[in-house]
């Protein structure tokens, strides 16, 4: 009976391990990430996530020519959908833009704004995300 209760006990501790060890290797949905859309030498200085993990807006800038980038980045690549990426001088009316449907990103969409604000943002399916007023310099 000792060895049948020894035998139970062991392969309880080998359940409770493996259990341990998918619990600790599970990861966590990934964000979109910045994958040098506007070229070499920007910076991303800015972001803002999507709800549901939808993709990201980044914002970036060149110091070596003073220009701001927006790229707008799907979380899971897929299926064309509905995406847009924005930025304009907060003194303007007209935004530059790259609205489509896209698989991956929309963007890059470039600015110039030495010593002036700029408002951007981006668009992924229906929900649209906006920094107004922002990074000013």
């Amino acid at each position: 009976m000792m060895h049948v209760l020894k035998k139970a006990a062991a392969a309880a501790a080998a359940a409770c391990v493996a259990t341990a060890s998918m619990v600790a290797t599970a990861t966590p949905a990934s964000a979109a990430t910045y994958g040098a859309q506007c070229g070499s030498g920007y910076t991303v200085i800015n972001k803002i996530e999507f709800p549901n993990n939808r993709g990201t807006t980044f914002l970036t800038y060149n110091s070596s020519n003073g220009n701001n980038c927006v790229v707008t980045v799907r979380t899971s690549p897929g299926a064309a959908a509905p995406m847009d990426a924005f930025i304009k001088l907060s003194s303007s009316s007209t935004w530059k833009r790259d609205k489509g449907n896209y698989t991956t990103y929309a963007g890059p969409v470039y600015v110039s704004a030495p010593a002036t604000c700029i408002d951007w943002g981006g668009t992924i399916g229906t929900a649209t995300i906006e920094s107004p007023d922002h990074h000013c310099g």
